[in-house]
């Protein structure tokens, strides 16, 4: 009986820190864009709006599809 005196507040605590955690992330946006990430991975890489891609196209490298250019 005298666990429920810690088991309780423990509890409740954890309670309390996951509530203020997803009000966190609801506040930050994580859950605006559901659909967004699942269509991205459809997206062709050769889009210019995709920055490092930019600066190959407007070189003309086609070699470098497959490789990353830092910024």
């Amino acid at each position: 009986m005298e666990i429920l005196f810690l088991l309780i507040p423990l509890a409740v605590g954890l309670m309390v820190v996951a509530v203020v955690f997803f009000l966190w992330t609801v506040k930050s946006g994580q859950y605006d864009d559901m659909e967004g990430p699942a269509y991205r991975i459809l997206m062709d890489d050769d889009d210019p709006l995709i920055p490092g891609n930019r600066k190959r196209q407007a070189k003309g490298d086609d070699k470098g599809a497959g490789k990353e250019v830092a910024d």
